[in-house]
């Protein structure tokens, strides 16, 4: 498989010099084709939603920011993009967004929330707990699953008790649905 070549090449040589003499093997087949197909994405997300702005699409860098990291390696070893629903920003600034994800061992393709802002945490927990809403979204959720996608949450708060799943939701500081087959695009991915 394509991908798993060029990355796996690259998790082996892990030196600018290797990188330099690939960058266009990089751009021309990873870098311009993901452009492509978040483009595609946001195209299809905003007949979908129309009542929602949707950011620009974003590819993340392939550098790894290492200041901080145990692991020095100076290359991801996967491409990451992203179309944020509900406004434009990074990281934990991004209301909701659509991720796509490919690399040497995992290709999938995910939706949800990474990290909430307080205030939108403080209302996710609310709702969650409520009755009628907590109860549509369990509702959503299981539709998910048997859809095939992994729902799942990050960065579980500790010392809350969950004496119910919605509760245990409740602790969840993320939402967001994976889906590892994603189907393909007019991109050719």
């Amino acid at each position: 498989d394509r991908e798993g070549r060029f990355f796996r090449a690259l998790a082996r040589n892990q030196r600018r010099e290797w990188f330099a003499a690939h960058r266009r093997e990089y751009e021309e087949g990873w870098l311009e084709p993901m452009k492509g197909l978040l483009a595609e994405v946001r195209e299809r997300l905003d007949r979908l939603f129309p009542h929602h702005p949707l950011g620009a699409p974003k590819v993340f860098r392939i550098h790894r920011d290492v200041r901080f990291a145990k692991d020095k390696s100076p290359y991801k070893t996967h491409i990451g993009g992203y179309v944020a629903i509900d406004g434009a920003g990074d990281g934990p600034a991004v209301p909701a967004a659509l991720y796509v994800h490919i690399g040497a061992s995992e290709r999938f393709v995910a939706a949800g929330q990474y990290m909430m802002q307080p205030d939108q945490l403080a209302r996710f927990r609310e709702a969650v707990l409520d009755e009628r809403r907590g109860g549509e979204l369990t509702a959503l959720l299981r539709k998910l699953e048997r859809a095939g996608f992994t729902v799942g949450s990050h960065d579980v708060l500790r010392g809350r008790s969950s004496s119910s799943a919605r509760a245990s939701s409740s602790r969840s500081r993320s939402r967001r649905a994976i889906s590892s087959s994603p189907a393909r695009s007019s991109t050719g991915w």
